[in-house]
């Protein structure tokens, strides 16, 4: 009896090492799940602002597009507007995607959302520069400004925007990157801080030469004011309205685009990240409030927004010819 005793817990010992070794094995081939990045809500944020941004100005170039009347000079430069802030406004939606439905070890991608992003959001800067410029101009020569001269220089100041930005926006991809050395990095990976600096002093020196400009615009428009006779007040209201416009527009691209300018030259990759989150997510809005400013207040577009989406004019809608201070 001892020695079968003994034989039974010899065959029970031997089973059980089976079961524990096949069922050791079993789970080292059972495949471990995968892990799920978290979401950040600032990164949600920039998203939505970014669809916002993208459906705004889509609106804005198919108005344009699709009425002919509207090619003076300023409509081409508001057109433009649109357009890098339309592209600006995609760049923050695939950076959204390849942050979190893309595998982010690919520097291609990297290199193309970051790239896409400067090249629009400078076109957006200069594009603004280039409608105050405009808007000096058609009060400094308001007798010569409904020419051709001015016609082509404006197609020249939108080509020359738009060469000088898509360079800024191939620079990461031809080298200018912070991807082999992570310590020269910017708050705004992977731009170096270098580049970085250079772009908001970029910056800041185009809202001075903007606050030059308005403030030459606002002594023309107050000494048109002065000179203008009782019969000819509605040039003086126009005027006025043009500056109050470039006050807001002053007000409204300082507000937006300094912060993150000034934490640029001051800050580096070591820096919180959710520092770069609240000066970048102002800067965005910006491409928000320009529609508002350039395109749905200006009559002529405001007419053809109610015909393509009533089909009719509301009485109320000023139908007065157009005039160069109108943006």
């Amino acid at each position: 009896m001892p020695v079968a005793y003994r034989r039974a817990r010899q065959i029970l010992f031997i089973y059980r090492t089976f079961i524990d070794h096949n069922t050791n094995r079993f789970k080292v081939q059972t495949p471990t799940a995968v892990a799920v990045q978290e979401v950040s809500p600032w990164d949600i944020a920039l998203c939505v602002t970014g669809t916002l941004i993208s459906c705004e100005n889509a609106l804005v170039i198919a108005i344009l597009f699709y009425t002919p009347t509207l090619r003076a000079p300023m409509f081409i430069l508001i057109g433009s507007l649109a357009v890098a802030d339309l592209l600006a406004g995609l760049g923050l939606i695939l950076n959204f995607v390849f942050n979190y439905l893309i595998d982010k070890s690919l520097e291609f991608l990297t290199l193309l959302s970051v790239g896409l992003l400067i090249s629009a959001f400078s076109a957006s800067v200069f594009n603004i520069l280039a409608i105050t410029v405009d808007r000096y101009l058609s009060l400094y020569n308001a007798l010569t400004y409904h020419t051709e001269r001015t016609v082509t220089f404006t197609y020249m100041m939108v080509v020359f925007i738009w060469v000088s930005c898509l360079t800024l926006g191939l620079l990461p991809a031809l080298g200018w990157n912070c991807l082999r050395d992570e310590t020269t990095c910017s708050i705004c990976r992977p731009v170096t801080k270098n580049n970085a600096v250079a772009l908001a002093i970029t910056f800041l020196l185009v809202f001075a030469l903007m606050m030059q400009l308005y403030l030459q615009i606002c002594k023309i428009a107050f000494r048109h004011a002065q000179q203008i006779a009782v019969q000819h007040q509605f040039l003086a209201i126009s005027t006025t309205k043009g500056v109050s416009t470039l006050s807001a527009i002053l007000c409204a691209f300082g507000a937006c685009w300094l912060p993150f300018a000034m934490y640029s030259i001051v800050a580096d990759s070591s820096y919180p990240i959710i520092y770069t989150y609240a000066t970048v997510l102002p800067a965005t809005c910006c491409s928000v409030i320009n529609p508002v400013i350039y395109a749905f207040r200006n009559p002529d577009i405001q007419k053809s927004l109610w015909m393509a989406c009533c089909g009719c004019v509301p009485s109320n809608l000023s139908l007065r010819p157009r005039t160069s201070s109108d943006v």
